[in-house]
């Protein structure tokens, strides 16, 4: 069942492949000092991101620093441990090992799907699936189930247990070579214990599959994970985007930032209860990524205004406790923020990010590789701004700059 699934798979990709347009392969790095890729949180969506590094990779735009939550914190560690022509195959290797359907949960690949009410019936079923049966290479369910552990004992926290995941991080990422300084990586969790986010930075730690994981232990489902004597649950809980920590970093560098999310923050009005709960999940877990990119663009607005004044002051008043506290925030540097949002079909509902059905996964890369490549058809999204910011920010998925 799996051969014939991943060869009529394989036709499928390969054909939207050649429909598609490639992306233009760059000749010189664009002109900016860092290029970040930020991967936000959400499951089974994550394939999206896949696919829009492969795009990426294929225009020769490589990232210096990549950084996650969650499933983007996975993604993250495929990239950065791995040499620059195999972390697209890795992605795939990944990404097809863990959408094999477990034993005895039937694919439902087979079904043809004529209407938009067949396509949403076929995915909840495998998306129950996914509940009961688990995921390949990610995560199984505990057996004993969670309420037959003692109170206090670690299989009393989550529903499963994430063994799986280690044991495909260890064979899949080669973390000695993401402490090894090719390619900054960060990714963020939320202590337990403080409540307060972390950011494992390989320029700080150094880096092995528990940091990963404990960017991903989404509770109840996933247990906490141990660092250091503390305990540490899935980032997104505080944040779902690592986009504020990578352009509020110091040293300020002129920085192209490649910002993929997985949610859409904005949505039209729920008809039914289901829609509800997907609509509250997208504003949760989106994060808000647009209101911070705009309230960064306003921040170094001031920090641009910041420099041209201290330009203009006496000597006399440049060694001034206030003016010192300006020059520390004075800054020119320059911004461009790329977004690219996953906009879910309609017959997606609020499982989709634990639905995890290889037809699924593949039109999730497939719409990644294909908005990447839509984006960089814009040449203005490498080049560097001249607003009076600093900052430009685009989201040409929905064909639209601002």
């Amino acid at each position: 069942m799996y051969e014939r699934e991943n060869a009529a798979n394989f036709c499928v990709t390969a054909f939207t492949r050649f429909a598609m347009h490639k992306p233009t392969r760059l000749e010189e790095r664009p002109p900016f000092d860092r290029i970040a890729l930020l991967l936000q949180g959400g499951g089974a969506l994550g394939s999206y991101q896949a696919g829009v590094y492969e795009a990426l990779a294929e225009a020769n735009l490589h990232p210096d620093w990549v950084a996650g939550i969650s499933i983007g914190a996975i993604n993250s560690a495929l990239i950065a441990g791995n040499a620059p022509d195999k972390r697209v195959a890795k992605l795939r290797e990944f990404w097809e090992a863990i959408t094999t359907a477990p034993f005895g949960v039937p694919t439902l690949h087979s079904v043809e799907i004529k209407d938009e009410r067949a396509h949403r019936f076929v995915n909840q079923m495998r998306s129950i699936g996914t509940l009961f049966g688990g995921v390949p290479g990610f995560f199984a369910p505990r057996m004993p189930p969670p309420y037959l552990h003692p109170p206090g004992s670690a299989g009393a926290l989550s529903y499963y247990e994430v063994a799986p995941l280690k044991a495909t991080l260890e064979r899949l990422v080669d973390f000695d070579r993401i402490n090894g300084g090719e390619m900054r990586f960060s990714v963020g969790a939320v202590n337990v214990h403080t409540g307060n986010f972390t950011c494992f930075d390989s320029t700080t730690h150094r880096i092995g599959p528990s940091h990963v994981m404990a960017s991903g232990a989404l509770p109840p489902g996933f247990p906490s994970t141990e660092i250091d004597g503390q305990h540490y649950w899935d980032g997104g809980l505080v944040s779902n985007t690592p986009l504020d920590w990578v352009l509020d970093s110091r040293p300020r560098k002129d920085t192209l930032a490649i910002q993929i999310d997985l949610w859409n923050a904005r949505g039209s009005m729920p008809r039914d209860l289901n829609e509800a709960d997907l609509r509250q999940k997208e504003i949760r877990f989106s994060s808000r990524t647009r209101a911070s990119t705009d309230q960064f663009k306003k921040t170094q607005m001031l920090r641009r205004a910041f420099v041209q004044l201290l330009k203009q002051l006496p000597a006399e008043l440049l060694n001034e406790p206030h003016t010192q506290l300006l020059a520390q925030e004075a800054d020119e540097h320059v911004f461009n923020i790329v977004h690219m949002i996953y906009r879910a079909r309609n017959y997606e509902g609020s499982s989709k990010d634990y639905e995890f059905s290889r037809r699924t996964m593949e039109e999730h890369w497939q719409a990644g590789y294909a908005d990447a490549a839509h984006t960089l058809r814009h040449p203005e999204v490498l080049q560097r701004p001249d607003d009076p910011s600093g900052v430009r920010t685009f989201d040409l998925g929905r064909h639209r700059q601002e």
